[in-house]
């Protein structure tokens, strides 16, 4: 699911719209809450999203991310 979101970050989905919340992407995926939150750390820790205690998460514009590694690619 990481991928998948990752993936849909790097295409520019979310560049003109909210990035869903924890509720919504569990509904989406049929996961439970805890593994949304495992799968936002990892977008969080590939530098795709910032999220801000009751705020949500957002997208981190393009120009503002680090540069791919092998591993995120």
């Amino acid at each position: 699911m990481a991928v998948e979101l990752g993936q849909e970050i790097e295409e520019g989905l979310y560049d003109s719209k909210p990035f869903p919340g924890e509720i919504e992407l569990s509904a989406r995926f049929g996961m439970a809450r805890m593994t949304i939150r495992r799968a936002l750390d990892v977008l969080r820790e590939r530098g795709l999203i910032t999220t801000r205690w009751g705020k949500g998460s957002t997208v981190v514009p393009p120009e503002e991310r680090p540069a791919p590694t092998p591993d995120t690619e």
